[in-house]
This record gives C-alpha cells, sequence and structure tokens, in this order.
C-alpha cells in the first residue's frame, strides 16, 4: 500500500466514523485493532464498536503527517456533550488496514509518540 493509500484509509475511516456507518468503519480495520486514548488500549473490533457507541464522537480531520507506517492526524473533537476540542490521533496500518489507533491531548503529543 502506498503512502497516500494510507493516507485515504485513515480518511476513509474518519468519513465512516462522522458518517456513523460502524460497519464501514469496522471493515477499515484489522479484526484485532488495537483502540487507545485516555481510558488506556484494548483490542478487537468489538472494542471499537463500543467505544464508537458510547463515545458519540465526531473527528474532523485537519493536518496529516506519515511517518513509517504512522499516520498522525490532527482533529477537531466534537462531542454531543460539549465543545470541540483539539486532539491528535496516531493510526498504525498493516497489510492495508489500520491496525492502531491512539488518540492523545494534541497533535504535538501524537507527534512526539511516533517520534519517541
Amino acid at each position: 500500500m502506498s503512502r497516500s493509500q494510507e493516507k485515504q484509509l485513515v480518511l476513509d475511516w474518519h468519513a465512516a466514523l462522522n458518517a456513523g456507518d460502524i460497519a464501514r468503519l469496522l471493515s477499515l480495520c484489522a479484526d484485532d485493532v488495537e483502540v487507545g486514548g485516555p481510558r488506556g488500549i484494548s483490542r478487537g473490533r468489538n472494542i471499537l464498536e463500543d467505544w464508537v457507541a458510547r463515545a458519540n464522537i465526531r473527528l474532523r480531520p485537519g493536518r496529516i503527517e506519515q511517518y513509517g507506517t504512522s499516520v498522525i492526524v490532527e482533529q477537531r473533537a466534537a462531542w454531543s456533550d460539549g465543545e470541540p476540542q483539539p486532539v491528535g490521533s496516531v493510526f498504525e496500518v498493516r497489510d492495508g488496514v489500520v491496525a492502531r489507533v491512539i488518540r492523545y491531548p494534541d497533535f504535538k503529543s501524537a507527534l512526539e509518540a511516533v517520534h519517541a
């Protein structure tokens, strides 16, 4: 998969999430996708599905950087019960699907996690 295809995969992931298309979102992820954020890290599509249902979040992608198989995304996170806020996420792409997505408090923290 080319770097531009990896970037498009991550943009497609955002589009599926924001459209509420859980089936499409899950199809873009590995069976054992690793999902992480402020509450820790877990694995599996069922974890991602539960998170999407519970979080009721929309993530608008902004700046995107790539480093190896990592796609680092600056995002505006909007929950139904609050003001949008900036966050950053690191996506790992493996075998044409999202294998890992970890959310950080901001884009700088996400970049630092990849370059650590």
